[in-house]
């Protein structure tokens, strides 16, 4: 028998959420639901990714949005 972590983020990188997240809901919509500068100023993966893994509020927002946001993702 395997044990599997029953954590939705195990396995899944920062860069993997954020582009799902991108994919799904935009930019737009993304600094709507979580205002920070990087998703509103000339946003784009590599310096949201900059942002978030130094700034670990930020991260945990846009993990707790990707967790909130699975059923709709996987569909």
């Amino acid at each position: 028998m395997q044990n599997q972590s029953k954590d939705p983020l195990h396995g899944i990188t920062l860069q993997a959420i954020l582009e799902k997240l991108v994919a799904h809901y935009g930019f737009d919509t993304l600094s709507e639901l979580i205002p920070v500068k990087c998703f509103k100023a000339n946003p784009s993966i590599k310096s949201s990714l900059t942002f978030l893994r130094k700034t670990d509020w930020a991260r945990k927002k846009v993990e707790e949005l990707y967790v909130k946001s699975l059923p709709k993702l996987t569909n």
